[in-house]
Formats: structure tokens, C-alpha cells, sequence
């Protein structure tokens, strides 16, 4: 008896909005975030206007996430802690490759 075996190939494609998604959340979890620069919805992600966005080089992201810093924070520290918690979420989340994760403060808020 012979055993046969096909390999099939097969691809996965993640929508930018699914890495949007995690990207946000994985932002607003941050300590010291007060909120992104803008709404993220259809029009936003239609137009390329939102706070989010996501660039695919080959299989690898690169995303840019604007930012607005609660009162108090350090903004330098706030937005290393983003990159990390970005990166490792997305990665984990998606199995993409990040290969960077650019933080823009847009803003303080003060309450």
C-alpha cells in the first residue's frame, strides 16, 4: 500500500483593519495615553487619514500610530512603551513580522 501525500499551498492574508484594530487597543492599554489623534472608522481607513496606518513591505508591517498623552507623563516614555506593547501585540495576535512601530505625539491632555 502506498501512501501519498499532496502538498497543498496555501496562503493567510490579515487585513490592514484587523492590524489597525490590535494596534489601537494595544495602544489605548497603555499607562499615560490619553487617546489617538483622530477617529479611526470607514472613512479614515478609506481616505488613509486616520490615526493609524499600516504599510506592508513584502510580509513585514510597518505602522505609524498618533498619539495624544495624558498630563504629567513623560512623552518620551509613554511612547516607547506603545512601540513595545504594539509590536508585541500584533506579532503575537497576527503572527506578522513588525519591523517598526513609529509613535507621533500629536498632543497633551490635560484633566
Amino acid at each position: 500500500m502506498e501512501v501519498v501525500q499532496e502538498n497543498v499551498n496555501s496562503r493567510l492574508k490579515i487585513s490592514d483593519d484587523v492590524i489597525i484594530t490590535v494596534t489601537r487597543l494595544a495602544t489605548l492599554d497603555v499607562k499615560g495615553v490619553a487617546g489617538l489623534s483622530g477617529e479611526i472608522n470607514t472613512l479614515s481607513r478609506i481616505k488613509k487619514n486616520g490615526p493609524v496606518h499600516v504599510s506592508m513591505i513584502e510580509d513585514v508591517a510597518a505602522i505609524d500610530v498618533e498619539i495624544k498623552v495624558k498630563g504629567g507623563e513623560k512623552a518620551c516614555t509613554v511612547a516607547e512603551e506603545v512601540q513595545k506593547s504594539v509590536k508585541e501585540n500584533v506579532q503575537n495576535m497576527t503572527g506578522i513580522p513588525v519591523a517598526r512601530v513609529n509613535v507621533t505625539i500629536s498632543g497633551a491632555v490635560f484633566d
